[in-house]
């Protein structure tokens, strides 16, 4: 894509999440794949449907529930990146499926253009996280849900990274005065540009402000039935990128890449001392990956 054609959110899917490597791009979409997977299995989709795929992204949710429904399902593609949805409808194109896609160019907190009870299903990965005002985009998936209907959502629970980052802006704060190490400061400046750094800041960033039960306090205010939720949490070694990969790659859309940390806010000296410490703790795969991500089901009551 070309400049005028993308934004933050075309740019984080389609390069900055794999750090522009096919390998580390097979691994990830294996991996979102598989979220998606278990979102669709809960959804509970039949031939005939409609299914709205709230934020779409790059159609993954959508796509995987046609090849599972066939030509009889709806689907109705929403995402606030104009970018993402030119991307996707050339994808439905191409696969031959443009007529049972539908697109809409909205917010998950206002889906203009979609009746009320006019969807059977509504299913997401990683969308609420994104959204300021989660109760709200709780009431329209309510709205536009026929009775009956039912929600299916997966969403990362990105809290715990920034106590991590708050607690490593306590660590560093204890250390002033004691230390001349300048490793752990940049470290925070680093983590920090990513993740709040403060409890006040985290209740502020629409990423960090929630947790799993939030997520059921959601669905009860918008007056769901049937809730469920699944919480899991896997701490595995983690696969070690290439040092290219590593510092290209975001942990989410809203956070720069390192590289551009590194460029930015670090100058060539600290540059050079910090990658001498922190490349080496990268590359030796010794490092732990924790993924965290609640899967939600509700249903519409029908009276």
């Amino acid at each position: 894509m070309n400049a005028e054609n993308s934004d933050i959110w075309s740019e984080w899917l389609l390069t900055h999440r794999h750090g522009g490597d096919t390998r580390h791009e097979k691994t990830i979409r294996d991996d979102v794949t598989r979220y998606a997977d278990r979102v669709l299995d809960a959804a509970g989709l039949s031939e005939g449907m409609t299914l709205a795929d709230i934020g779409t992204g790059d159609g993954l949710v959508g796509f995987r529930a046609i090849e599972r429904i066939g030509q009889s399902l709806n689907v109705l593609m929403t995402d606030v990146s104009r970018p993402m949805l030119r991307y996707v409808e050339t994808l439905a194109d191409q696969r031959n499926i443009r007529q049972q896609c539908q697109f809409f160019n909205c917010s998950a907190e206002a889906l203009a253009g979609i009746d009320d009870a006019s969807v059977d299903v509504v299913a997401m990965r990683a969308v609420l996280a994104y959204v300021a005002d989660k109760g709200i985009a709780m009431r329209e998936f309510y709205r536009i849900l026929k009775p009956g209907g039912r929600i299916s959502i997966a969403e990362p629970v990105l809290r715990d990274e920034a106590f991590e980052v708050c607690a490593l802006r306590k660590l560093v704060d204890g250390l002033a005065g004691v230390s001349d190490d300048p490793f752990f400061p940049l470290m925070l400046r680093w983590r920090s540009a990513q993740f709040p750094d403060t409890e006040e800041k985290a209740r502020q960033l629409p990423i960090t402000n929630y947790g799993e039960r939030d997520l059921i306090r959601f669905a009860m205010d918008a007056t769901f039935t049937e809730i469920h939720l699944e919480l899991h949490i896997d701490v595995l070694p983690a696969d070690p990128p290439s040092w290219e990969v590593f510092i290209n790659n975001s942990p989410h859309p809203l956070a720069p890449t390192l590289k551009h940390i590194l460029e930015d806010r670090f100058t060539l000296e600290e540059r050079q001392f910090f990658i001498s410490r922190l490349r080496p703790l990268i590359e030796s795969g010794r490092q732990l990956s924790a993924s965290r991500i609640a899967y939600v089901t509700a249903v519409k009551p029908r009276g």
